[in-house]
């Protein structure tokens, strides 16, 4: 597991990261979620974070300063998940990795079954079409979807 590619995309700052914030609290308040500097910190990470963060990642961010433990971060997660503030993405909770849901922001990813390495699909997304297609014709509204790709990365794949 030690083999661990992180992508960092130069440039990835996202537009008005404290409006983001503000909203993703209010959100989370909304939802009945108790208004925490432990809550704010981990939605903090994850929005100025540009790729999904594993649960270590996020329990031993510098900006985590709450000495909120690794048990509080996963309950935390689980609780932001369950309203559906954030994604977890992977195959099982050991090596999950997490990302925000934000308006008119959407990923799909490729994830290796063997290291866990994510990455964004870099293809224009194909099933935005059928989307639509599949609104018309069931009369959902507010349609999303979520698609993940497993696989062998390269690195793996060669060995």
């Amino acid at each position: 597991m030690s083999k661990h590619h992180h992508h960092h995309h130069a440039g990835c700052v996202r537009p008005e990261p404290e409006k983001l914030l503000q909203d993703a609290v209010e959100q989370a308040r909304a939802s009945g979620l108790r208004r925490t500097k432990a809550l704010e910190n981990v939605l903090s990470i994850l929005i100025h974070a540009c790729q999904p963060l594993t649960l270590a990642d996020i329990a031993e961010h510098k900006d985590l300063d709450t000495g909120a433990d690794k048990a509080t971060v996963y309950r935390l997660l689980m609780k932001l998940e369950q309203r559906s503030l954030i994604r977890r993405l992977g195959l099982h909770d050991r090596a999950a990795y997490y990302t925000m849901i934000l308006p008119g922001e959407h990923s799909d990813y490729l994830i290796c079954n063997e290291c866990g390495r994510i990455e964004k699909l870099d293809i224009a997304c194909p099933v935005q079409a059928l989307e639509k297609q599949i609104a018309k014709s069931s009369g959902f509204k507010k349609l999303y979807h979520e698609l993940e790709f497993f696989g062998q990365c390269p690195d793996c794949a060669q060995n």
